[in-house]
Protein backbone atom coordinates (compact mmCIF):
# COMPACT_ATOMS: atom_id res chain seq x y z
CA UNK A 1 0.00 0.00 0.00
CA UNK A 2 1.21 3.49 -0.89
CA UNK A 3 0.09 6.59 0.98
CA UNK A 4 1.33 10.09 1.74
CA UNK A 5 0.79 12.93 4.16
CA UNK A 6 1.86 16.56 3.97
CA UNK A 7 3.32 17.69 7.29
CA UNK A 8 3.02 21.31 6.14
CA UNK A 9 3.30 23.10 2.83
CA UNK A 10 4.01 26.76 2.10
CA UNK A 11 6.71 29.40 2.30
CA UNK A 12 7.02 28.75 6.05
CA UNK A 13 8.19 25.20 5.42
CA UNK A 14 7.59 22.04 3.41
CA UNK A 15 7.77 18.38 4.36
CA UNK A 16 5.93 15.37 2.93
CA UNK A 17 5.87 11.87 4.36
CA UNK A 18 5.51 8.95 1.93
CA UNK A 19 4.90 5.37 3.11
CA UNK A 20 4.98 2.11 1.21
CA UNK A 21 4.03 -1.11 3.00
CA UNK A 22 4.54 -4.71 1.98
CA UNK A 23 3.76 -7.48 4.41
CA UNK A 24 5.22 -6.56 7.79
CA UNK A 25 7.70 -4.00 6.44
CA UNK A 26 7.03 -0.30 5.89
CA UNK A 27 9.38 2.08 4.11
CA UNK A 28 9.10 5.75 5.05
CA UNK A 29 10.47 8.59 2.96
CA UNK A 30 10.58 12.23 3.99
CA UNK A 31 10.53 14.58 1.00
CA UNK A 32 12.05 17.89 2.14
CA UNK A 33 12.67 18.96 5.74
CA UNK A 34 11.83 22.65 5.56
CA UNK A 35 10.97 22.96 9.26
CA UNK A 36 12.81 23.33 12.53
CA UNK A 37 13.72 20.05 14.18
CA UNK A 38 11.24 20.55 17.03
CA UNK A 39 8.44 21.42 14.60
CA UNK A 40 9.19 18.36 12.53
CA UNK A 41 9.18 16.10 15.59
CA UNK A 42 5.85 17.56 16.72
CA UNK A 43 4.25 17.02 13.33
CA UNK A 44 5.60 13.49 13.05
CA UNK A 45 4.28 12.79 16.54
CA UNK A 46 0.77 13.56 15.24
CA UNK A 47 1.25 10.50 13.02
CA UNK A 48 2.61 8.42 15.89
CA UNK A 49 6.14 8.65 14.46
CA UNK A 50 9.50 10.26 15.15
CA UNK A 51 12.53 11.15 13.06
CA UNK A 52 13.95 7.73 13.96
CA UNK A 53 11.19 6.10 11.91
CA UNK A 54 12.35 7.77 8.68
CA UNK A 55 14.25 5.44 6.34
CA UNK A 56 15.37 8.01 3.77
CA UNK A 57 15.26 11.74 3.03
CA UNK A 58 14.96 13.37 -0.38
CA UNK A 59 15.70 17.08 -0.77
CA UNK A 60 14.26 18.77 -3.84
CA UNK A 61 16.40 21.93 -3.71
CA UNK A 62 18.34 24.23 -1.40
CA UNK A 63 15.78 26.91 -0.51
CA UNK A 64 15.31 27.28 3.24
CA UNK A 65 11.67 26.20 3.23
CA UNK A 66 12.77 22.85 1.80
CA UNK A 67 16.24 22.12 3.20
CA UNK A 68 15.45 23.22 6.78
CA UNK A 69 16.66 20.67 9.32
CA UNK A 70 17.67 17.96 6.84
CA UNK A 71 21.23 17.61 8.12
CA UNK A 72 20.11 17.42 11.76
CA UNK A 73 17.51 14.76 10.98
CA UNK A 74 19.98 12.74 8.92
CA UNK A 75 22.67 12.80 11.60
CA UNK A 76 20.25 12.10 14.44
CA UNK A 77 18.93 8.89 12.88
CA UNK A 78 21.92 8.05 10.64
CA UNK A 79 19.44 8.40 7.78
CA UNK A 80 20.66 8.60 4.17
CA UNK A 81 19.75 11.80 2.37
CA UNK A 82 19.46 12.15 -1.40
CA UNK A 83 19.93 15.44 -3.26
CA UNK A 84 21.44 16.62 -6.53
CA UNK A 85 25.12 17.65 -6.69
CA UNK A 86 23.97 21.20 -7.41
CA UNK A 87 21.79 21.29 -4.31
CA UNK A 88 24.63 19.94 -2.20
CA UNK A 89 26.98 22.60 -3.52
CA UNK A 90 24.35 25.29 -2.90
CA UNK A 91 24.09 24.38 0.80
CA UNK A 92 27.85 24.76 1.14
CA UNK A 93 28.87 21.11 0.74
CA UNK A 94 28.11 20.46 4.41
CA UNK A 95 29.69 17.45 6.07
CA UNK A 96 26.98 14.78 5.95
CA UNK A 97 29.17 12.20 7.68
CA UNK A 98 28.81 9.63 4.91
CA UNK A 99 25.03 9.89 4.67
CA UNK A 100 24.87 11.87 1.43
CA UNK A 101 23.56 10.08 -1.67
CA UNK A 102 23.58 11.62 -5.14
CA UNK A 103 20.28 12.09 -6.94
CA UNK A 104 19.99 12.89 -10.62
CA UNK A 105 17.43 13.32 -13.36
CA UNK A 106 16.08 9.96 -14.50
CA UNK A 107 18.19 7.92 -12.05
CA UNK A 108 15.98 5.51 -10.10
CA UNK A 109 16.47 5.36 -6.33
CA UNK A 110 15.61 1.93 -4.91
CA UNK A 111 14.40 2.01 -1.30
CA UNK A 112 13.02 -1.51 -1.21
CA UNK A 113 9.25 -1.09 -1.00
CA UNK A 114 9.55 2.28 -2.67
CA UNK A 115 11.23 3.41 -5.88
CA UNK A 116 11.86 7.09 -6.62
CA UNK A 117 12.27 8.72 -10.01
CA UNK A 118 13.73 12.23 -9.75
CA UNK A 119 13.32 14.66 -12.64
CA UNK A 120 14.56 18.16 -13.35
CA UNK A 121 12.25 21.17 -13.19
CA UNK A 122 12.61 24.84 -14.18
CA UNK A 123 13.08 26.75 -10.90
CA UNK A 124 15.49 29.38 -9.62
CA UNK A 125 17.67 26.95 -7.70
CA UNK A 126 21.05 25.37 -8.47
CA UNK A 127 19.89 21.91 -9.64
CA UNK A 128 16.29 21.35 -8.50
CA UNK A 129 14.60 17.98 -8.72
CA UNK A 130 11.04 16.85 -8.14
CA UNK A 131 10.04 13.21 -8.12
CA UNK A 132 7.56 10.42 -8.51
CA UNK A 133 7.32 7.58 -5.99
CA UNK A 134 5.97 4.10 -6.67
CA UNK A 135 5.42 0.87 -4.76
CA UNK A 136 5.24 -1.01 -8.05
CA UNK A 137 1.50 -0.76 -8.49
CA UNK A 138 0.61 2.86 -7.63
CA UNK A 139 2.49 6.11 -8.29
CA UNK A 140 2.57 9.44 -6.48
CA UNK A 141 3.92 12.57 -8.15
CA UNK A 142 5.34 15.45 -6.08
CA UNK A 143 5.62 18.71 -7.96
CA UNK A 144 6.26 21.92 -6.06
CA UNK A 145 8.48 24.92 -6.78
CA UNK A 146 8.65 25.39 -10.53
CA UNK A 147 7.84 28.24 -12.86
CA UNK A 148 6.32 26.25 -15.70
CA UNK A 149 5.85 22.67 -16.85
CA UNK A 150 8.12 21.38 -19.58
CA UNK A 151 7.32 18.33 -21.72
CA UNK A 152 9.86 16.51 -19.54
CA UNK A 153 7.88 17.34 -16.40
CA UNK A 154 4.57 16.28 -17.93
CA UNK A 155 6.10 13.01 -19.10
CA UNK A 156 7.07 12.12 -15.54
CA UNK A 157 3.57 12.86 -14.24
CA UNK A 158 1.64 11.14 -17.01
CA UNK A 159 0.89 7.88 -15.16
CA UNK A 160 0.52 9.14 -11.60
CA UNK A 161 -2.40 7.99 -9.48
CA UNK A 162 -2.05 10.94 -7.10
CA UNK A 163 -0.32 14.32 -7.23
CA UNK A 164 0.88 16.83 -4.67
CA UNK A 165 0.92 19.90 -6.91
CA UNK A 166 1.98 23.49 -6.32
CA UNK A 167 -0.78 26.11 -6.51
CA UNK A 168 1.36 29.00 -5.33
CA UNK A 169 -0.47 32.17 -6.27
CA UNK A 170 -3.43 33.81 -7.86
CA UNK A 171 -2.08 35.98 -10.68
CA UNK A 172 -4.31 38.95 -9.86
CA UNK A 173 -3.54 38.83 -6.15
CA UNK A 174 0.18 38.71 -6.92
CA UNK A 175 -0.13 41.70 -9.27
CA UNK A 176 -1.96 43.72 -6.59
CA UNK A 177 0.24 42.62 -3.69
CA UNK A 178 2.75 44.71 -1.75
CA UNK A 179 5.65 42.66 -3.12
CA UNK A 180 8.47 44.63 -4.74
CA UNK A 181 8.15 44.56 -8.54
CA UNK A 182 11.32 42.45 -8.82
CA UNK A 183 9.87 39.84 -6.45
CA UNK A 184 6.61 39.81 -8.41
CA UNK A 185 8.58 39.14 -11.57
CA UNK A 186 10.54 36.36 -9.88
CA UNK A 187 7.50 34.60 -8.39
CA UNK A 188 5.46 34.90 -11.56
CA UNK A 189 8.32 34.15 -13.94
CA UNK A 190 9.29 31.02 -15.85
CA UNK A 191 11.64 29.95 -13.05
CA UNK A 192 9.49 31.01 -10.11
CA UNK A 193 6.25 29.45 -8.94
CA UNK A 194 3.04 28.17 -10.48
CA UNK A 195 -0.11 30.27 -10.56
CA UNK A 196 -3.46 28.60 -9.97
CA UNK A 197 -4.15 28.72 -13.70
CA UNK A 198 -0.78 27.19 -14.62
CA UNK A 199 -1.14 24.42 -12.05
CA UNK A 200 -4.67 23.66 -13.20
CA UNK A 201 -3.41 23.32 -16.76
CA UNK A 202 -0.81 20.80 -15.59
CA UNK A 203 -3.48 18.79 -13.78
CA UNK A 204 -5.66 18.87 -16.87
CA UNK A 205 -2.78 17.84 -19.13
CA UNK A 206 -1.96 14.71 -17.09
CA UNK A 207 -5.53 13.85 -16.15
CA UNK A 208 -6.54 10.25 -16.82
CA UNK A 209 -8.92 7.70 -15.33
CA UNK A 210 -6.34 6.47 -12.86
CA UNK A 211 -5.53 9.91 -11.42
CA UNK A 212 -7.73 9.78 -8.32
CA UNK A 213 -6.33 12.59 -6.16
CA UNK A 214 -4.67 15.94 -6.72
CA UNK A 215 -3.70 17.91 -3.61
CA UNK A 216 -3.15 21.66 -3.96
CA UNK A 217 0.07 22.56 -2.13
CA UNK A 218 2.56 25.35 -1.44
CA UNK A 219 -0.10 28.09 -1.44
CA UNK A 220 1.17 31.60 -0.78
CA UNK A 221 -0.37 33.11 2.34
CA UNK A 222 -0.15 36.59 0.81
CA UNK A 223 -1.12 35.85 -2.77
CA UNK A 224 -3.60 33.00 -2.77
CA UNK A 225 -6.67 31.58 -1.08
CA UNK A 226 -7.58 27.89 -0.70
CA UNK A 227 -10.96 28.47 -2.34
CA UNK A 228 -9.31 29.99 -5.43
CA UNK A 229 -6.97 27.00 -5.76
CA UNK A 230 -9.86 24.59 -5.26
CA UNK A 231 -11.96 26.32 -7.90
CA UNK A 232 -9.18 26.24 -10.50
CA UNK A 233 -8.31 22.61 -9.79
CA UNK A 234 -11.94 21.55 -9.65
CA UNK A 235 -12.55 22.96 -13.13
CA UNK A 236 -9.48 21.19 -14.51
CA UNK A 237 -10.41 17.84 -12.96
CA UNK A 238 -14.17 18.04 -13.43
CA UNK A 239 -14.78 17.82 -9.69
CA UNK A 240 -16.66 19.86 -7.12
CA UNK A 241 -14.26 22.35 -5.45
CA UNK A 242 -15.32 21.38 -1.93
CA UNK A 243 -13.86 17.92 -2.48
CA UNK A 244 -10.41 19.21 -3.50
CA UNK A 245 -7.82 18.71 -0.72
CA UNK A 246 -5.47 21.60 0.12
CA UNK A 247 -2.27 21.17 2.14
CA UNK A 248 -2.22 23.59 5.07
CA UNK A 249 1.05 25.35 6.02
CA UNK A 250 0.79 24.09 9.62
CA UNK A 251 -1.46 21.02 9.69
CA UNK A 252 -0.66 19.70 6.22
CA UNK A 253 -3.10 16.93 5.32
CA UNK A 254 -4.35 13.68 6.76
CA UNK A 255 -3.05 10.42 5.31
CA UNK A 256 -4.09 10.03 1.69
CA UNK A 257 -4.04 6.62 0.01
CA UNK A 258 -2.67 6.60 -3.54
Amino acid sequence: MLRFRSLGSGSSGNATLVEASSGLHTTRLLVDCGLGIRQLEQRLARCGLSTGDIDAIFITHEHADHIGCARSVALRGRTPVWMSPGTYAAIGSQDMEGLLREAGDGCVIDLGNLALMPFTVPHDAREPLQLSCTDGSRTLGILTDLGHATAHVLHHLARCNALLLEFNHDAEMLAQSSYHPSLKRRVGGKYGHLSNEDAARIAGAVRHEGLATVVAAHLSRQNNLPDLARRALGEAMGREPQYIPVADPVTGTDWIAV
